[in-house]
C-alpha cells in the first residue's frame, strides 16, 4: 500500500510584510507605496541617504507614525496593535536615558515598566544580562549624564533589550561609535539573529550594508531594491553594495520594476 505524502510544511510567516505602505506629509510623500519583507531571525539593513525615510518607516513598524496607509504586518498583527508592545524593541537615534540615574538605575526603571509581570529576581538578572551584552558592566554605577554619547546609545540599545523582544527595531545604532565598538555591535546583532531575534537596522553607512543578511535600500521614499547583498552586487555588476546603490539610482528604476528584476 503506498503510502501518502507528507505535504510540505508551510515556511514560517515573516517578521514583516508591507503591501503599498505610504506616509504623506502635507503635499509631500515621504514613503511611496512600498512593498516588501523581512524574514524572521535575520539582520535586515535599511539603508539609504539622511531624509529618505528611514526613520518614517521605522515609525511605522512600531506603531508610533501617524496616518500611514497601506497594510503593514507586524509579527502577524497590524502595526500598532496592543499585542505587539512587549515584543518589539524600538532604539531612536536620540538615546532615551535619564541623565540624573545611573546606567543600572534607568535599565531597573525600565524594567518595573517593561517586565512588571515578572518577579523582581528576574527583573534583576534581566538587566543584568543587558548591561553584558552592551558591554556596560563596568559602567553600570555612572550617571548616565557622564557618559560618552556612544555610552548612552548603547544605554538605550540595553533598554530595548530588556525582556528578549522578537524584533529589534534600531534606528542608527552605530552613529558615534568607534570601529571596535561598532564592531562588537553588529558581533552582537548577528548572535541575537542566531537565536531567532529579528533585526532591522537602519543606516547611512554603506559599509554596513555588507554586515546584513538582506538589505531595503531606499532613496527619496520608494525602495530601490530588496535582496541580499550579494544578488545585489551580482546582478548590478558591482563590487561593493554602495556601487550597487548608485548604479540603482542613477539608471532610476521604479521600485516595482526594480524589485521584479532582482528578484
Amino acid at each position: 500500500m503506498n503510502k501518502v505524502p507528507t505535504p510540505p510544511t508551510p515556511p514560517p510567516p515573516p517578521a514583516l510584510h508591507a503591501d503599498a505602505l505610504t506616509v504623506t506629509r502635507g503635499a509631500r510623500t515621504v514613503l511611496d507605496h512600498l512593498t516588501f519583507t523581512v524574514p524572521k531571525g535575520r539582520v535586515t539593513g535599511l539603508l539609504g541617504p539622511s531624509g529618505c525615510g528611514k526613520s518614517t518607516l521605522m515609525r511605522a513598524v512600531v506603531g508610533t507614525q501617524a496616518r500611514p496607509t497601506g497594510t503593514l504586518t507586524v509579527l502577524g498583527h497590524p502595526a500598532g496593535h496592543p499585542a505587539l508592545r512587549s515584543r518589539i524593541g524600538y532604539v531612536t537615534q536620540a538615546p532615551s536615558v535619564y541623565d540624573d540615574l545611573t546606567v543600572r538605575q534607568n535599565l531597573d526603571y525600565f524594567a518595573a515598566i517593561l517586565l512588571a509581570d515578572r518577579p523582581t529576581a528576574d527583573r534583576r538578572a534581566d538587566t543584568t544580562r543587558v548591561l553584558a551584552e552592551v558591554d556596560l558592566t563596568p559602567h553600570a554605577d555612572a550617571l548616565a549624564g557622564t557618559l560618552s554619547g556612544g555610552q548612552r546609545n548603547r544605554v538605550s540599545l540595553a533598554v530595548a533589550l530588556l525582556g528578549t523582544p522578537e524584533l529589534l527595531v534600531l534606528d542608527e545604532p552605530t552613529v558615534g561609535l568607534d570601529p571596535v565598538l561598532r564592531r562588537d555591535l553588529w558581533h552582537l546583532f548577528h548572535d541575537l539573529a542566531a537565536r531567532g531575534t529579528t533585526l532591522l537596522v537602519s543606516s547611512h553607512v554603506m559599509d554596513e550594508a555588507e554586515r546584513c543578511h538582506r538589505l531595503l535600500l531606499l532613496r527619496d521614499g520608494r525602495l530601490l531594491a530588496d535582496d541580499t547583498p550579494a544578488a545585489l552586487r551580482a546582478r548590478t555588476g558591482t563590487d561593493t553594495v554602495e556601487a550597487a546603490f548608485l548604479r540603482l539610482t542613477d539608471e532610476g528604476r521604479a521600485p516595482a520594476r526594480t524589485q521584479e528584476t532582482l528578484r
